[in-house]
Order: C-alpha cells, then sequence, then structure tokens
C-alpha cells in the first residue's frame, strides 16, 4: 500500500476509534484520546471525567471495550489507559458534551452559551470560543457564537495550543453542532513577550550632535536683525582685485609697438599683391599682337595720303 493510502486508512480508523468510544463511554465523561503505535502493540490512552465508569467493576468495563476493538477494529493486543481529566471545564471534547446536553435538554442556547463560556473563563483559560450550528430556534438554520478572551484560529498555534472538541444536540427541528474552542491557561503562544519590571538597563552615553539641527538654525535666523537695503548695498560692493604679480604685468607700449609692427607687415603684402597682379598683364602680350598694330597704323596712314591726293586733284 503506498503511503497516501496509508495515512488515509490511519486516519479513517482513528476517526471510527474515537466515535466508538464516544458511544460507549459517553456517561463517564469522555474527553478524548491518544492512540500510539508501538512494537508490543497499539497504546491507547482515554481521557475521562469519571474513571471509574470506564474501568467498570473489577475491569469488567475495559475488558469489554479493549475485546470489541481487537473485533472490530483488527488491532492485535490493544493496551488502554485511562487518565482522569484534572479540571473537565477546561477540556474541550467535555464541555461540548455538555453544553449539546442542556440544548437537549431544554436550555434557551443564549442562556446556554453564555454560561458555558463564563465557566471556562472562570476556570483560568485564557480564551475560548462556542460555535453553535443549524436550527437554534426555527426552521432555518443559523450560526451563533460566543467568544471570550484571546483565541488563534489558524496556524500552527491553532493545532498545538488551542483544544478543540464537537459535540451534537438531537432537537425536534433537526440537529445542532456544537464546536468549543479553549487555549488552556499558561499556554506559550508565539507572540507572547516579559516585561522585566526589577532590570537594570545599561546606560547609554549620548554623542555630541556635529552640527547644528534643523530648529536652531531657524531661531538663530529669527534673533538675527533684518539688515537695511543701504546695509546691503555696502555689503555686496564690487570685489577687491588681488595685486597681480609684477612679472605677470604686460607693458602696454611694447603691446602698441606689437600691433604697429602687424599693420605693416598687412600693409606690406597688400602692396606686394597688387605688383603682381599687375606685372602678368603687360607680360601677357605677345610680339604678333604689336606686329599686328604697326599694321594697322601703317593701314590708316595710307589711307591719309590717298585721301589728300584726291582732294589736290
Amino acid at each position: 500500500m503506498a503511503d497516501e493510502h496509508q495515512f488515509i486508512e490511519d486516519g479513517l480508523q482513528r476517526s471510527q476509534i474515537n466515535e466508538f468510544f464516544e458511544d460507549e463511554l459517553g456517561r463517564a465523561g469522555y474527553g478524548g484520546m491518544e492512540v500510539a503505535k508501538t512494537p508490543m502493540g497499539t497504546q491507547i490512552v482515554l481521557k475521562a471525567e469519571k474513571p471509574g465508569m470506564v474501568i467498570g467493576k473489577g475491569g469488567k468495563n475495559i475488558r469489554k471495550v479493549t475485546s470489541e476493538l481487537e473485533e472490530r477494529f483488527d488491532m492485535d493486543d490493544p493496551q488502554i489507559d485511562v487518565q482522569e481529566v484534572d479540571e473537565p471545564d477546561l477540556n474541550a471534547k467535555i464541555v461540548a458534551d455538555r453544553l449539546a446536553n442542556a440544548l437537549e435538554r431544554g436550555w434557551y442556547f443564549r442562556r446556554a452559551g453564555h454560561t458555558t463560556i463564563d465557566r471556562i473563563m472562570d476556570s483560568g483559560a485564557l480564551g475560548a470560543e462556542i460555535v453553535l450550528s443549524g436550527k437554534v430556534t426555527g426552521a432555518r438554520s443559523r450560526v451563533e457564537k460566543f467568544n471570550r478572551g484571546y483565541i488563534k484560529h489558524n496556524g500552527e498555534p491553532a493545532e498545538d495550543v488551542v483544544d478543540e472538541g464537537q459535540g451534537v444536540a438531537v432537537m425536534k427541528l433537526g440537529t445542532i453542532g456544537v464546536t468549543v474552542k479553549i487555549i488552556p491557561p499558561g499556554a506559550v503562544l508565539p507572540d507572547d513577550f516579559e516585561i522585566a519590571e526589577d532590570a537594570d538597563a545599561p546606560e547609554v552615553e549620548q554623542a555630541a550632535p556635529a552640527s547644528e539641527g534643523v530648529e536652531d538654525l531657524l531661531a538663530d535666523v529669527d534673533d538675527e536683525e533684518v539688515p537695511e537695503a543701504d546695509d546691503v548695498d555696502a555689503e555686496f560692493d564690487e570685489p577687491e582685485v588681488p595685486d597681480a604679480d609684477p612679472e605677470d604685468v604686460i607693458d602696454e607700449e611694447v603691446v602698441e609697438e606689437v600691433i604697429e609692427a602687424d599693420d605693416d607687415d598687412a600693409d606690406e603684402d597688400e602692396e606686394s599683391a597688387d605688383t603682381d597682379d599687375e606685372e602678368p598683364e603687360l607680360d601677357d602680350l605677345d610680339e604678333d599682337v604689336e606686329s599686328e598694330a604697326e599694321d594697322l597704323v601703317a593701314e590708316m596712314e595710307a589711307d591719309d595720303d590717298d585721301a589728300d591726293d584726291e582732294e589736290e586733284e
């Protein structure tokens, strides 16, 4: 059988054994059980308000219960140990059965709930909760809760610290489920803390403030007098120029000579550029152009001579 199936079988068997004890030991004030499997057999610890009724005269009742466990649940050599409940009002299973019995006897649910939870808190419990679910007063079912003190509903404390018990009240209109949760006195919860009254706290040396705080600075500003406009202008005069090193001072005459020398150089460059532009124009004249010009002059002179001869004739 797989581990998952084995867990389911063990849980089902535990529930069936618990129901069997509730039916057989209800009058003895059954308060729960603990089952542990050992190499020698199955060890069962029963909690009861009246251990004498569980054991019976000469152990007759306990032997009967043991034989029925072997036959019905196929258990090998079950060993039953009966323990008395010290404070029945702090056992959730016993309180739930008492409340269910009170409802069956005709107690009004509010009276029964408040009376039961007050008895629980008077016994020293840190907190308690009673939940009644079903057809409490009419044909429609509802849920009624009664709370006192401090209670845990989830997490590891709800499983390990809180004692939970359930009971059923069979009424004419239907059944009423009763659930009781109790945190016993002295329970250690993860959010508990203690305050030591006589503890000597070590003295802590206060470090000197590195600088003034904002409040001190604002106080200083308020105490100072606001200066007038003339004083403000006087405070913001032109800054003084620091004395310069004599070696770094530039002689103005030397600067002027340098500037004039630069201007003369610039004029000479312009004149040389103009002469350079004219010389190429004269050089470009060829001998052919000069000869053509002489020919034109000679032709003009010949024409003038012809004109003079015609006038004489």
